[in-house]
């Protein structure tokens, strides 16, 4: 078996996408008579045999039959100035069909800004997230003033989305000539923490109205810098409610430390760059200097 070439940021991440594969396969609807048992005979089950005609892409990348399932579907989402206003031949996308954008109302409030955004596909899989990643062009290839933009199912990358109007950004900017080596690791670092559900570990459980924390992840160019966000369905007030600002300064640090790489009290804030800083949406509306939490 081939050696993971992942480092230990971004292997935590992709096995965390891998927890739920192979879920239990459902009980047989027959009957001891139709199954050839006497009554209250337990069948046995090889699983040897079971086992044999399983083939996942680690055994074999071409036909394989099982898939690993992502705890929630994801869309990638794409704009740049060459898909403002027009359709091109050909994007960095193009390899995947392009989708309508679904009529919700955060949609209809962002529609002037959405009709320039691209939806480009979904997935639910880990198989389906690889195969979008290795055909399209990674961020450091991409012009100017280009963002993908990867967010939950349903949710659009837009603040006015019911998913987000309450929520924030985690975001740090690192300038280009320094990290145009570093940009696409940290990209593909910080999907696979989001499509693993490890940025924030606390249960989610919809029943209860708990929901995790994310919505989407963006990476952004610019002329002289990339900004790398995380954006979150709930952000801090003054009160300090169910821990929520303890779970967002999680999110931040992990994204520093476990996914970007850098040292705790690393200080990475200089011409063009920022510390990893978090702004809700509210605040970047507000005139004055905003409330960040920093880490």
């Amino acid at each position: 078996m081939a050696t993971s070439s992942l480092s230990g940021a971004a292997l935590q991440a992709s096995r965390a996408a891998l927890s739920a594969a192979l879920a239990d396969q459902p009980p047989s609807t027959l009957t001891s008579a139709e199954e050839g048992l006497e009554p209250g005979e337990i069948q046995e089950v090889n699983m040897e045999a079971q086992a044999e005609g399983i083939r996942t892409v680690f055994s074999d990348p071409t036909n394989f039959n099982v898939k690993h399932p992502l705890y929630s579907p994801w869309t990638l989402w794409f704009d740049s100035p060459a898909t403002k206003g027009r359709n091109m031949p050909q994007t960095p996308v193009s390899a995947f069909p392009q989708t309508p954008i679904p009529q919700t109302p955060g949609a209809a409030a962002a529609q002037g800004w959405m009709e320039d955004i691209k939806r480009v596909i979904s997935f639910d899989s880990v198989e389906e997230f690889w195969g979008l990643y290795n055909n399209i062009i990674p961020p450091s290839q991409l012009p100017q003033k280009a963002n993908y933009y990867l967010f939950k199912e349903g949710i659009i990358p837009a603040w006015e989305d019911e998913a987000n109007k309450n929520g924030g950004k985690w975001s740090i900017q690192l300038p280009k000539d320094k990290n145009r080596l570093n940009v696409d690791k940290m990209w593909l670092y910080t999907m696979l923490a989001a499509i693993g559900e490890t940025f924030d570990p606390s249960p989610t459980d919809s029943e209860n109205g708990s929901q995790s924390l994310i919505t989407g992840v963006i990476v952004s160019t610019r002329p002289q810098f990339y900004r790398l966000s995380i954006w979150t369905r709930l952000a801090p007030s003054g009160v300090d409610e169910d821990g929520l600002r303890e779970r967002i300064e999680g999110v931040g640090k992990y994204f520093k430390i476990s996914v970007l790489g850098y040292p705790e009290g690393a200080k990475l804030a200089g011409p063009l760059a920022t510390e990893v800083e978090f702004l809700s949406h509210k605040d970047s509306e507000k005139k004055g200097k905003p409330k960040k939490i920093v880490v």
